[in-house]
């Protein structure tokens, strides 16, 4: 590598000069100065975030932090090939935003005014051309570019997927194994460490007896599906429902067991009252089983998170209430109530099981009531019913129908037809009990385990 020394040089006019060849350096020497050359378009960037109005220096750019305010950068006074660069350091000029001013009467883009940049995640670089449009943008991105937030990863469950999203189901108790949770997306709303949930516990089991009362639903809770997007949630997703934030842990699954269904009694003709189901739960969520459908003859419904209806019979005081869903209170709430059970008389029908959506209904002279409607769901890709209660029973005359939701039919006991079960992990209540004293008829029928349904967005 060769040196180069030029210490004075005639003007020349219409030639070309070159100076140094291919692998030479050419330096200014100390105290020397070069003009008509311009900078190369860069700038040396300042690494500590400027927070507060400042003068710029030629050949600097700056990172501009306005979290707590919009400020000003003021330019250096306009030399040909001067340049300054500002980028949005919080992604905050939407809301706060950057003025940058000239240096006196001095331009920008051919006016003489300051130039206001308020777009989340901008960088603009301008240089100082002349007098005519002075400071020139020569660079601007309008959107800030971010590395892809990390997704949650996790363990537990039967694992299927839809799309960019990742369903785990719980039909039994289990783990959700977090081994990374994911990040918030910066300015999304919603960020990739949510996750929707869907938690029903375990169905009552349906009441003995001469017209024994249908079992109420297990309870029912929901997110709204903002997280995992692509799907529609049930009702009970609505406000103030939210997804849940997770972290890298073990979450404990717990899914509620039906409720038996009420045995035989002896002797005469009241029944028992139907076992209650077990809670369900996730992480803060917690639904409520209970809910045992009333003994026939005797017997008020239980409360729960969907309420078991009020028993009935020939012998029977009079009208049997339903118990209370929704209990204890939570809002969106996770139940409705249980139906009456109707008599004295002859033919008469209990009260049925409530379920998410629609309370149970009132056991009549013509039959048992019809279990109330569960809460349909997209959450696992397909929709689906969940939490439909158990149907009333009847003496004679047709046994209440379950509720859709896996909601178990009622029996009856003239003619001699058994209730059914609610079904299994949809946390339907059982049927109430139709019949006489040893007749299959008179056995009240358990409800349907409870389920608990997590989805997240697992990629982009």
């Amino acid at each position: 590598m060769s040196k180069i020394e030029v210490n004075a040089v005639e003007p020349q006019c219409g030639t070309t000069l070159t100076l140094g060849a291919s692998g030479d350096t050419v330096a200014l020497a100390s105290g020397a100065s070069q003009t008509g050359f311009g900078r190369t378009g860069t700038v040396n960037w300042i690494t500590t975030p400027k927070t507060a109005t400042f003068t710029a220096v030629s050949g600097e750019g700056y990172f501009c932090n306005t979290s707590g305010g919009a400020f000003t950068v003021n330019l250096p006074a306009g030399v040909a090939g001067a340049i300054v660069s500002v980028a949005d350091y919080a992604r905050t000029w939407d809301s706060n935003n950057i003025t940058v001013a000239p240096n006196g009467s001095e331009k920008i883009g051919g006016i003489a005014q300051g130039a206001v940049l308020n777009t989340e995640g901008q960088s603009v670089t301008l240089v100082f051309v002349d007098s005519t449009q002075g400071w020139v943008n020569t660079m601007d991105s309008t959107s800030a570019v971010q590395g892809l937030p990390p997704y949650i990863t996790a363990t537990g469950g039967t694992i299927t997927n839809s799309g960019n999203f990742r369903i785990h189901t719980f039909t039994g108790p289990g783990t959700f194994c977090v081994t990374s949770a994911g990040a918030a997306a910066p300015g999304s709303g919603t960020g990739s460490n949510l996750v929707d949930y869907m938690v029903v516990a375990g169905g009552s089991g349906g009441g003995s007896g001469e017209a024994g009362a249908g079992g109420g639903a297990g309870g029912f809770r929901e997110s709204p599906g903002t997280a995992s997007g692509c799907y529609t949630a049930s009702p009970r997703g609505a406000a103030p429902a939210v997804a849940l934030s997770v972290s890298v842990q073990g979450f404990s699954i717990v899914v509620g067991a039906g409720g038996a269904g009420a045995v035989e009694s002896s002797p005469g003709l009241a029944g028992i009252q139907g076992g209650g189901g077990g809670n369900s739960s996730f992480s803060t969520i917690t639904s409520t089983g209970n809910g045992g459908g009333g003994a026939g003859g005797t017997g008020t419904g239980a409360s729960g998170g969907s309420a078991g209806g009020g028993g009935a019979g020939q012998a029977g005081p009079g009208t049997l209430s339903g118990g209370t869903g929704n209990t204890p209170p939570t809002n969106p709430v996770q139940g409705m109530n249980g139906g009456n059970g109707g008599g004295p008389g002859n033919p008469v029908g209990a009260g049925a099981g409530g379920g998410s959506t629609v309370a149970g209904a009132n056991g009549t002279p013509g039959g048992g009531g019809a279990g109330g409607a569960g809460a349909t769901t997209s959450i696992s890709a397909s929709p689906t019913a969940y939490a439909g209660g158990g149907g009333g029973g009847t003496y004679s005359g047709p046994g209440g129908a379950g509720g859709t939701g896996g909601g178990g039919t009622g029996g009856t006991g003239f003619p001699n037809v058994a209730a059914t079960t609610g079904t299994v992990n949809t946390g339907g209540g059982g049927g109430g009990s139709g019949g006489c004293n040893g007749n299959p008829s008179n056995l009240g029928f358990a409800g349907g385990s409870g389920i608990v349904i997590i989805r997240y967005k697992f990629q982009n």
